[in-house]
């Protein structure tokens, strides 16, 4: 998208003049109290006072506004809630997913930690929506300050009467359940997440059956994620339309981008979608730290494929915008890295994360993990040879959609493109491959003939 001068122009619209609704400006909003008199909880009051408002209406205005997931998939919430089977005699259950492992992604805590509220409200309107008897937070093990303050606030909703048997007189009754997590990346995948709230080993589980049919305890159950929760009161509020005019046409509304990296000012910023890269680092962030030159992105948490500077030139933050550049959303947790970064070192450190949180249930991702670790590793140490590189694609080509979930996946990724798109740092790291040349003494061959490179 250009402006008339030939400037890439974002499709934020005038994301200057933009009020932060996620994260507002206002002092103690984490308060019961504080966030009542700002007009707190009147969503779902409006909800439940109306008898004119079913529960699929709410589900249909969600579906309307394009809302999409913020936990890193990026699929329709209002499409993902009408997946949900008619009530029966089983409970029905939602899990949020507050475990926010991904590196690089650091955005649910702000909302957790400035805006609990929000995401409460936005838990008991999903919960409306969908006839959910109890919602689990599973929040990761490591949010312990995280957990002490939430569930102070979760104590004051059900003195309240926000939670719990009758919600503000109505019919509606619902549980919230605050659980700690064990510190476990693959937990963030949300049937293990659900198989860690059974009690068991965090191990994904194989679809179909989907959550919606079958999830905690064989009943129908949701997940989203915090972020995600947290849009829905908004959507009430200012009306599906709002929602779907903000931000790119294709994946609307306001997100919490998570920058970190070589910037003068990381942090998590709040702004439309569809923000141009270039309008985040150099106008949002200051511009890149002691003026060193932008070399790399990593948009959307450490598994999407990393960007060069040339693939940023005109690319917004959106799902189609960076689908066409080579990457993905993700959880918008964008890494900045500058022309002194060694993106071999960097690529080492990934797939030493990936080889660490590996379950271990599905033999391509146990075994593949460790083997991207170590030539990686060894190619890093310049003992590689020019070999390596291509056993690396092989050993991606054998994981990348043979496993039970998407771990394997997005282990390999930063693997594929960080070689693909810098693969003269890799080369240069490698070592020559040396094949003897055989000497023909008795016609007169040089034996000290220089070897040949293969």
């Amino acid at each position: 998208m250009e402006a008339t001068n030939g400037t890439p122009q974002s499709k934020a619209g005038d994301w200057r003049s933009y009020d932060r609704v996620l994260l507002p400006p206002i002092e103690d909003l984490h308060q019961l109290e504080v966030y009542r008199e700002h007009g707190g909880y009147g969503q779902l009051r409006d909800v439940l006072d109306d008898p004119d408002i079913a529960p699929g209406d709410v589900t249909t205005a969600v579906k309307e506004s394009g809302l999409r997931g913020r936990g890193g998939a990026g699929f329709s919430t209002g499409m993902k809630w009408s997946f949900m089977p008619e009530p029966d005699d089983r409970p029905r259950y939602l899990a949020c997913n507050a475990d926010e492992s991904e590196p690089g992604t650091f955005k649910d805590r702000q909302l957790m930690e400035y805006n609990p509220h929000l995401m409460f409200e936005g838990i008991l309107l999903a919960g409306y929506a969908m006839s959910i008897d109890v919602c689990y937070v599973y929040v990761r093990g490591e949010y312990a300050d995280w957990i002490v303050h939430m569930e102070e606030q979760l104590e004051k909703l059900y003195d309240a009467g926000l939670v719990g048997e009758n919600i503000l007189g109505s019919d509606f009754s619902m549980e919230i359940v605050l659980h700690k997590g064990a510190g476990a990346y693959i937990c963030g995948e949300e049937t293990s997440l659900l198989e860690s709230l059974e009690g068991k080993r965090g191990y994904p589980r194989y679809k179909p059956p989907f959550p919606a049919q079958k999830g905690l305890w064989g009943c129908p159950t949701t997940i989203n994620n915090v972020e995600t929760l947290a849009c829905v009161p908004l959507v009430l509020e200012k009306g599906p339309e709002w929602f779907a005019n903000t931000g790119a046409e294709q994946h609307p509304g306001p997100v919490l981008y998570g920058i970190s990296g070589h910037v003068n000012r990381p942090g998590v910023y709040e702004y439309p979608t569809g923000m141009l890269i270039s309008d985040l680092i150099e106008e949002v962030c200051g511009g890149m730290r002691d003026g060193k030159e932008f070399k790399a992105l990593v948009p959307g948490g450490s598994s999407t494929p990393p960007l060069r500077a040339d693939q940023c030139e005109g690319t917004t933050m959106d799902s189609e915008s960076l689908r066409e550049a080579g990457s993905m959303m993700g959880t918008a947790g964008m890494l900045v890295l500058d022309e002194d970064t060694d993106m071999v070192s960097y690529l080492r450190r990934v797939t030493h994360f990936y080889q660490h949180e590996s379950c271990g249930q599905c033999t391509p991702c146990r075994e593949g993990t460790g083997w991207l670790e170590r030539i990686v590793t060894r190619i890093d140490e310049g003992e590689g040879q020019m070999r390596d590189l291509d056993l690396l694609f092989d050993l991606c080509d054998q994981m990348e959609g043979r496993t039970i979930c998407a771990f394997a996946d997005a282990a390999a990724w930063p693997v594929r493109y960080t070689i693909q798109r810098f693969r003269e740092e890799f080369e240069a790291k490698v070592k020559p491959s040396i094949h003897p040349v055989s000497a023909d003494v008795s016609s007169g061959a040089d034996a000290t003939a220089p070897a040949t490179e293969g």
